[in-house]
């Protein structure tokens, strides 16, 4: 096994705290521990080599149309799953990925949305029905907020 010494700890540790936790809430024969720390440990490096064979894979580039048809008023269809979303900020981070990432990965001109239209607008009229881009904090009553200590 070659690995750098940071990952090598790594590995050991996650490796100990799962083995430990399983036996604590399962009984383990002595004769079987060496197995059990061996079948982990071998599971944990194969999720790491998988992981780099994933990001390795070239990924398709999509075409200007397929571009044009994953913005849609309600959603944005993911080039990762082809799943539609309301929003992708989640999505991405989910996949290690930020907008500037995925807009990167799949070569998306810069003013790609992250939100669906539809979705905007409605947060947006939400936000503005309770008051947040009043100046002055101007509650819908005229009156300012309360603000600081109540005395007395």
């Amino acid at each position: 096994m070659n690995f750098h010494h940071g990952q090598g700890s790594a590995l050991l540790e996650l490796t100990g705290g799962i083995v430990s936790a399983y036996v604590s809430n399962n009984s383990v024969p002595a004769a079987e521990m060496p197995s059990l720390i061996a079948n982990v440990h071998l599971a944990l490096c194969g999720l790491g080599a998988v992981a780099s064979a994933e990001s390795a894979t070239p990924v398709e580039k999509p075409t200007p149309a397929q571009i044009r048809k994953s913005i849609t008023p309600d959603a944005l269809i993911s080039f990762i799953d082809g799943r539609p979303y309301k929003t992708l900020k989640r999505h991405l981070a989910a996949h290690g990925l930020d907008p500037k990432g995925y807009r990167g990965r799949y070569e998306l001109p810069k003013d790609y949305p992250m939100v669906a239209a539809n979705y905007a607008a409605q947060r947006s009229a939400l936000a503005k029905a309770i008051g947040l881009r009043r100046p002055g904090g101007m509650a819908e009553d005229g009156e300012p907020k309360e603000r600081g200590r109540k005395t007395g």
